[in-house]
């Protein structure tokens, strides 16, 4: 996309801070959420989200990503705890906070038989905006959406109306932006134009807050992942960091001849066998990756050399972070 994306304005150029630790721009304390029936949604959430990084969110279903988002976007009451939007309270001082908040929810909703351009048009001026035609046709531009403008929603596909959301959304101007599942149902092609459109917001200066079931949408585009579950946020880390931690590598040695077992030599060894004998796999941490680690790997290579096994191919792989995300979960059932 040639086409630049719109950037903040003066009314929310970020304050002056550390280059190696910005400072947040949403702060989460104590969140709770709980329902007449004693349902609790959320529990005691402590969250920050950095200015102009994006952060995945990722939970499975009922977790309570929707909960916390609404809560945040003032959509929802909390039951406890306090959410600051760029130092707003997003109860008493809630026009100012969620004047700093674009969210794109999941749903397609829109008046079918509006215009493209009337309806981001709108929007804009139900945040108390004055008309700014100049801003609605750049962010139309960076969105490819200029030549639809004249368009009907109806007229749309269901990519180009998601596109339309984020437009909307984008109108006021905002500095933080929400996208629930914003490539649900979106083919594999459109999504990762959508990836490039994501990336050129935060390029702008935006905050982007991600949910998605695409684990590698969190894996292509984030910057920090927090996984909720069960109404905790069980994790919070970068996404390399987190792989690194919490990913497993392997060694697989395609053999020449196929063994019956691991050499009792190589017992210390991690190691399996696998496609009838033909197959020799070496598991370790990610975490231990680096220079010790690959000495063991050479460490390793020189004792199956000396038990006489010979190979003709090795590859290694990491673990994916779904795998991770998986293990995660399944670890706090």
């Amino acid at each position: 996309m040639s086409q630049e994306m719109p950037t903040a304005d003066a009314r929310h150029a970020p304050a002056e801070t550390s280059p190696s630790t910005p400072a947040p721009v949403i702060e989460i304390n104590g969140l709770a959420k709980r329902y007449a029936s004693g349902f609790e949604a959320l529990k005691g959430v402590d969250l920050e989200i950095r200015r102009g990084e994006i952060f995945a969110l990722l939970g499975p279903n009922g977790a309570g990503k929707t909960t916390l988002i609404s809560i945040i976007c003032g959509l929802v009451n909390a039951t406890d705890g306090q959410v600051l939007i760029d130092g707003h309270d997003n109860v008493s001082d809630y026009r100012a906070a969620r004047g700093k908040i674009g969210l794109v929810p999941q749903e397609l909703t829109s008046d079918a038989f509006e215009t493209v351009w009337n309806t981001v048009r709108f929007s804009r001026g139900l945040f108390g905006y004055k008309a700014n035609d100049a801003h609605i046709e750049q962010v139309l531009r960076a969105l490819s959406l200029w030549d639809k403008r004249k368009n009907k929603m109806i007229q749309l596909s269901g990519g180009m109306k998601r596109r339309v959301l984020i437009a909307k959304a984008l109108a006021h101007e905002p500095q933080i932006l929400f996208l629930d599942e914003p490539t649900a149902g979106v083919d594999v092609e459109l999504r990762r134009d959508m990836w490039e459109v994501v990336r050129e917001l935060r390029n702008s200066g935006v905050t982007i807050i991600l949910t998605t079931h695409y684990i590698e949408e969190a894996e292509e585009m984030a910057d920090r992942i927090g996984v909720i579950n069960r109404g905790e946020i069980v994790l919070v880390k970068e996404k390399r960091e987190l792989m690194r931690q919490l990913g497993r590598k392997q060694l697989t040695l395609q053999l020449q001849r196929p063994l019956a077992s691991v050499p009792a030599a190589l017992a210390h060894y991690p190691l399996t066998l696998a496609e009838n004998g033909s197959v020799l796999v070496y598991t370790y941490d990610a975490s231990a990756a680096g220079e010790g680690d690959n000495a063991g790997i050479s460490q390793l290579l020189n004792d199956i050399e000396d038990a006489g096994i010979r190979f003709k191919d090795l590859h290694t792989e990491q673990s994916s972070l779904e795998e991770i995300f998986v293990n995660l979960v399944r670890e706090r059932q």
